[in-house]
């Protein structure tokens, strides 16, 4: 469903903060980053409704949408937010639990925010408990309406302030950043098929016809918590942000976005020919595609030295540390598996799963990372019990059977 478009007043003629952080510098000096954007979403060719949802808003004006007049804007003190949501769940399920996890990110994001300028920790921090709130909203929706059983949505957030991007990530739609030639994932998908291809156990070749790759590991909506990874990336002069539902990363080649997004194109165009793209792949799945091009003089450009390479990199708050949550749990046996844990099919609606995740420091993100691992919340059953459960059930019908027959 495409975002309602919101009047926003006319853009702002400087932009940026003094901020403190801990994982960034101690103090951000003021920065006016300007944005081009666009952003775009299309039901694709097999789906009946679109059950994808979009949110672009600028924080400090307190607006929302996508009308010409925001499409070329300065950021403002208290920074902007983007993010894909793709929604799951049959019927219209899945489009509810997008549009409330777009709605309420964005309410709890402007909730009490004031005039001052905002810092990084706080922007980010704001961030992931918008995310939170919108996990439980969900959650509890669900559980009051049985139609909405089982609805849950990914959600990749992107919140800007300065010349710092934060990434909030649960499920698998993806961020990404073109910085010249290169074009960098700076997210990680949550799902079963990417964990076992980090763990080792999976080759990218295998991943393409894998029986399970509709599994994701944590969707909004589907537990009362979620874990949200939270990670960053200083922008730069000429970076081009994309974020996008797995309708398109799922049906495109990695080299053919690239492409794309090097064409030079506006965002709109870009947009436009991604879509396509998806679509004359099969658009096996909602497609939903948000370009943001960053711009501004106090930008580094691209080709700068020094600094950060692009790449995944964890952001950890001022008043929080990495703790057992973040601690590696055995990697999954693909062999274990079997076709119950799954819908099978290449339209077949995505499922969470609740097994033991442990992140790898090889895959899809290359080698010679320094990120951290991490924990995706689970259920975890002994095998021992799930047998004897199973044998009992099979016993107690065996019985029935023959109490009936005689």
């Amino acid at each position: 469903m495409t975002q309602p478009e919101t009047p926003a007043p006319a853009p702002a003629t400087s932009g940026g903060s003094t901020s403190e952080n801990s994982n960034t510098g101690e103090e951000s000096p003021a920065t006016e980053v300007r944005v081009h954007l666009f952003a775009r979403t299309d039901v694709g060719q097999v789906r009946e409704h679109n059950e994808d949802n979009f949110l672009v808003a600028d924080l400090t004006r307190r607006s929302r949408g996508l009308l010409e007049a925001n499409r070329a804007t300065v950021i403002g003190e208290q920074g902007a937010v983007f993010a894909v949501c793709d929604g799951m769940g049959g019927a219209a399920a899945g489009e509810i639990a997008s549009q409330l996890a777009v709605d309420i990110i964005y309410e709890r994001l402007v909730d009490g925010l004031g005039d001052r300028p905002i810092k990084r920790d706080d922007l980010a921090r704001r961030l992931v408990r918008a995310v939170e709130s919108a996990g439980l909203r969900i959650f509890h929706e669900a559980k009051a309406d049985r139609s909405r059983r089982g609805m849950g949505t990914t959600v990749t957030a992107a919140a800007l302030v300065d010349e710092v991007l934060f990434f909030a990530q649960v499920g698998d739609s993806r961020g990404y950043i073109l910085r010249g030639d290169t074009l960098v994932q700076l997210t990680r998908d949550q799902s079963l098929v990417n964990q076992l291809i980090e763990a080792g156990q999976l080759t990218e070749e295998e991943a393409e016809t894998f029986e399970h790759n509709n599994i994701i590991l944590q969707a909004l909506g589907t537990s009362d918590t979620v874990q949200v990874d939270l990670t960053y990336a200083e922008v730069r002069r000429g970076d081009i942000l994309l974020l996008c539902s797995d309708g398109l990363s799922g049906m495109v080649r990695f080299e053919d976005i690239r492409e794309t997004l090097r064409s030079g194109a506006e965002p709109l165009d870009i947009c436009k020919a991604l879509t396509e793209r998806a679509n004359q792949a099969g658009g096996h799945d909602n497609i939903t595609v948000i370009i943001v091009q960053f711009d501004g003089p106090t930008l580094k450009p691209s080709d700068a030295e020094g600094g950060e390479p692009l790449k995944y990199r964890k952001y950890v708050l001022a008043d929080e540390s990495l703790d057992e949550k973040t601690r590696p749990m055995p990697a999954i046996d693909v062999g274990a598996i079997t076709p119950s844990d799954s819908s099978v099919g290449e339209s077949a609606p995505r499922t969470t799963s609740n097994a033991p995740t442990s992140w790898q420091e090889q895959g899809l993100h290359g080698g010679d990372h320094d990120y951290d691992r991490v924990d995706i919340p689970g259920t975890h059953v002994p095998v021992w019990m799930v047998i004897g459960i199973v044998a009992g059930v099979v016993i107690l019908l065996a019985g029935t059977a023959f109490l009936l027959l005689r």
